[in-house]
């Protein structure tokens, strides 16, 4: 009987969820280039911002350079995230004139401008940058 008590016991101790070994994501700032859209004399550049840092962002600017298809560098420009909400995914569009969409062949994140907020590192925004793309264009740092 004693027996029983201690195999039900030892096996009960093994099954402990395996969530409670997991360690959390790190923390990261999620820039996803989503969509290009053509207008008369501009191309509508649209991201999904998420903050996933340990804290509310008062001001993110990023520095991106946009590449031709041929792999020229057609222009460097700072986009201004303004304030990211701890959590939250927000969407940014910015219109780029004189800027043909089709021309588009790569986008690099050259330098994060800024990256404030009460409980953000400056260096924070760079550190836990993760970028994607959903039309076929490379974007990434």
């Amino acid at each position: 009987m004693i027996r029983l008590f201690y195999t039900c016991l030892i096996g009960a101790l093994t099954l402990a969820p395996a969530h409670a070994q997991q360690t959390p994501p790190p923390a990261a700032l999620t820039l996803e280039l989503n969509a290009l859209q053509a207008s008369d004399t501009a191309c509508r550049v649209s991201f999904l911002a998420t903050n996933g840092l340990d804290g509310t962002i008062d001001r993110a600017a990023v520095e991106v350079a946009f590449f031709t298809t041929d792999g020229a560098i057609d222009r460097i420009v700072t986009l201004d995230f303004k304030g990211l909400t701890q959590g939250k995914t927000k969407v940014l569009q910015f219109e780029l004139a004189d800027l043909p969409c089709t021309g588009i062949g790569r986008l690099l994140i050259n330098d994060i401008a800024a990256c404030e907020g009460q409980a953000i590192a400056a260096t924070a925004c760079l550190a836990g940058l993760v970028t994607t793309s959903r039309p076929d264009i490379t974007f990434g740092i």
